[in-house]
């Protein structure tokens, strides 16, 4: 089934490309189905990017998903034109009476801030609170799911001696757990990231359980309320040159340290390509999220989700 997109969405004509089905609202309107309503938090600085990143997996599913993007009344993104946050992002004010069946929340670069120095925490905090009661299930991203852990359970990031950047492997802790239907015993995902939160810290919260761990790049996947909640360390829904872009802009700033993303370039190399080992695995990653804690979870009236409790 297609994605029902903003009409006139960058992504869109980027996904028809790469034959991603995609509508917009005009033709997606004649269509009698109750598409899953899914809401996006971008705090990334490049969102032309990060929307059509999400949205390509996003689109993978075969269900129908009417997607939103929401926006920030206390900062107001510098990489990003005004005309595109006016034309594609929607503030909170206007939808906080609204339910969703799924929320994702990106990361942000603002990891090295104490969270309450962050411009706009106080309302994110908002936002998180109000996700709890008004989504059915939330998929926390990089910062982003830090943020969530510091603000419900009071776990706290820690800086790492050196940034965290590559391509990581990564084991399940329990097999049988819906997200992770269809992945091989040991799978891949990029992480680029300068803290960490403790995995000792986690297992004092009996709450929250962690699903999936790495030797290099630690907790990677935790969940909570049921599968109300996820929080993912990493950036699976990164594109094949993401970290690329990320390692030439910050050799081209004369950043002290810059690393060779780990695992990333062919025969270490960053005159070679990229080997992509991840996207298999991230589809899956979104589709199960969809499917198992998204579409079967969620009540088909929209308005009933602050009546579901714990799954």
């Amino acid at each position: 089934m297609p994605l029902n997109l903003p009409d006139k969405l960058p992504a869109i004509e980027i996904l028809k490309k790469e034959h991603i089905f995609v509508m917009d609202d005009l033709r997606s309107s004649t269509q009698d189905i109750r598409p899953l309503k899914i809401l996006i938090l971008n705090l990334m600085p490049l969102k032309i990017t990060t929307e059509t990143d999400l949205i390509r997996l996003l689109s993978n599913s075969p269900l129908q998903i009417e997607i939103e993007f929401l926006g920030l009344s206390t900062h107001t993104p510098k990489n990003t034109p005004i005309e595109h946050l006016m034309s594609f992002y929607t503030k909170f004010s206007k939808i906080k009476s609204a339910y969703y069946d799924g929320m994702i929340i990106t990361g942000a670069p603002v990891e090295m801030m104490p969270f309450e120095e962050v411009k706009y925490w106080n309302e994110l905090t908002n936002i998180l609170d109000w996700a709890r009661k008004h989504v059915t299930s939330t998929f926390y991203i990089c910062w982003g799911a830090q943020a969530a852990l510091y603000h419900f359970f009071g776990i706290n990031k820690f800086p790492l001696e050196k940034k965290l950047f590559g391509v990581f492997s990564h084991t399940i802790n329990d097999p049988s757990f819906p997200l992770f239907r269809g992945f091989d015993d040991e799978f891949y995902a990029p992480h680029s990231r300068h803290t960490t939160i403790n995995a000792d810290e986690i297992s004092l919260h009996p709450e929250l359980t962690i699903l999936s761990e790495s030797e290099e790049a630690g907790v990677y996947i935790i969940c909570s309320r049921g599968g109300r909640e996820f929080y993912v360390t990493g950036h699976s829904e990164y594109s094949p040159l993401t970290l690329h872009n990320e390692y030439t802009r910050d050799m081209k700033k004369g950043m002290n340290n810059v690393t060779i993303p780990v695992n990333y370039y062919r025969d270490n190399d960053p005159k070679k390509p990229p080997m992509v080992q991840w996207r298999s695995h991230a589809n899956l990653l979104y589709i199960n999220w969809l499917n198992y804690f998204v579409y079967q979870a969620t009540p088909f009236n929209i308005n009933k989700i602050e009546l579901l409790g714990e799954l």
